[in-house]
C-alpha cells in the first residue's frame, strides 16, 4: 500500500506541476494579444476523486492531502457508507455516495474499490467521464483490456506491482502511509528505478504517466513543439551533480520518442500530437518504451525528479531530506 499511495502522489504532483506550466503558458499567450479571457485559479486546480472509503482509499486521502498537497475542496471520495468518513468531512472534504457525480466533476478518479464491485461502479461512471479525466485503478484483479471495455475509456492507469524474495524489510510498522512516506528510506525506496523493500514497479506505468501528460497538452491544443518544451521542463528540469556541470549533455524529449518517424513526417509544427490510449501504451512497447529503456540518463533523470518531488536528495549512502520547501 505504501508503495501504491506513493506512486499516486508522484502521479498528482506531476499533473499539478503540468497544470501550473500550462496556465503559465496559457497567460502569457492571452497578455500577448491583449485578452483578459485567463482561467480562474480554481478552474486550474487539480480535482480529485476517490472511489471507496475503505482502508486503501483513506490512507490514500491523507496522503494527498498532506503530500502533494491538495487542498480538501479538491478532494471528494464516494463510497457507500459517508457517514463512516467523519474525519475526513471534518477537514472540509465532501463525503457523500454519488459514482456519477464525482465522475463529472474530477480531473483524476481513483478506484479504490473491491474487484466485485468494480463491473457496478464502472457501469455508474462511464457517460459521465470526461475524456481528458485519468481513471486510476487499484484494483489489481481486473486487467486494463476489461476495464477500458468496462468504463468505455481510454485514459487509465493502473500500476502492476510483484514481489520479490530475499529482501531486507525496511518497511517498519507505520499505521499512517503519510508518515511512512517522511522517511527518506521509506521513500527512497519506492521509487521506480531504485527497487528495495521487496517490491518492484512494471515500469510501463511511467510511460502511461509520460503520454498521459501529451495528453493534457493536446487538450489544450498546444502544438507539438511547446508540448515538448512541456514536458521537458516537467521531467527533465532536475539535473543530478555531472549533469549540472554540463547541462548539453542533458537528454531533451523528441517527437521520435513518442510516436513512429513515419507518423513524424506528417506532423507539422502547428499540429498537436494525437490522443493516446493510455491502455495502449502500457500494454504494448510503444516509441518510449526505447528510449525509457535504453537511456540510464533518462532514468537518472527520472529518479532525481521523483526524488525532488518528494522532497528528498539522494546521496551515494541514503537520501537526506531536503532544508528548502516542497515542490508543488
Amino acid at each position: 500500500m505504501i508503495n501504491a499511495c506513493a506512486h499516486a502522489t508522484f502521479f498528482c504532483k506531476l499533473l499539478c506541476n503540468l497544470r501550473k506550466l500550462l496556465h503559465e503558458k496559457q497567460s502569457s499567450r492571452y497578455r500577448s494579444v491583449g485578452s483578459l479571457h485567463l482561467t480562474t485559479p480554481d478552474n486550474n486546480k487539480l480535482k480529485v476523486g476517490i472511489i471507496g472509503g475503505g482502508h486503501l482509499g483513506k490512507q490514500l486521502a491523507l496522503t494527498l492531502l498532506q503530500l502533494v498537497p491538495i487542498p480538501a475542496e479538491s478532494l471528494r471520495i464516494s463510497t457507500r457508507r459517508p457517514e463512516a468518513l467523519e474525519e475526513f468531512q471534518k477537514l472540509g472534504i465532501q463525503c457523500f455516495y454519488h459514482n456519477s457525480n464525482l465522475a463529472s466533476w474530477a480531473n483524476v478518479i481513483f478506484l479504490c474499490c473491491l474487484p466485485s464491485q468494480l463491473s457496478h461502479i464502472c457501469l455508474e461512471i462511464q457517460t459521465s467521464l470526461e475524456k481528458t479525466c485519468v481513471v486510476y485503478s487499484f484494483v489489481a484483479a481486473v486487467p486494463l483490456p476489461r476495464l477500458k471495455l468496462l468504463l468505455n475509456h481510454t485514459n487509465i492507469l493502473r500500476p502492476q506491482y510483484e514481489c520479490v524474495e530475499d529482501y531486507v524489510n525496511i518497511w517498519g510498522a507505520n499505521k499512517e502511509v503519510a508518515a511512512a512516506l517522511q522517511d527518506p528510506v521509506i521513500l527512497e525506496a519506492t521509487c521506480p528505478y531504485i527497487p528495495a523493500g521487496g517490491i518492484t514497479l512494471n515500469m510501463k506505468w511511467l510511460e502511461g504517466v509520460c503520454y498521459a501528460a501529451l495528453n493534457m497538452c493536446t487538450a489544450r491544443k498546444l502544438a507539438n513543439p511547446q508540448a515538448l518544451l512541456l514536458l521537458n521542463e516537467l521531467f527533465l528540469s532536475v539535473h543530478f551533480k555531472y549533469c549540472k556541470k554540463n547541462t548539453a549533455s542533458c537528454p531533451k524529449f523528441q517527437p521520435t520518442d513518442f510516436v513512429n518517424k513515419i507518423y513524424v513526417k506528417s506532423l507539422s509544427r502547428n499540429r498537436s500530437f494525437p490522443w493516446f490510449d493510455l491502455t495502449i501504451a502500457q500494454l504494448k512497447k510503444t516509441p518510449f518504451s526505447q528510449c525509457l529503456s535504453t537511456s540510464t540518463v533518462l532514468q537518472r533523470h527520472l529518479t532525481y525528479l521523483y526524488c525532488d518531488l518528494f522532497g528528498i536528495s539522494l546521496t551515494k549512502e541514503q537520501p537526506v531530506v531536503s532544508t528548502g520547501s516542497l515542490s508543488q
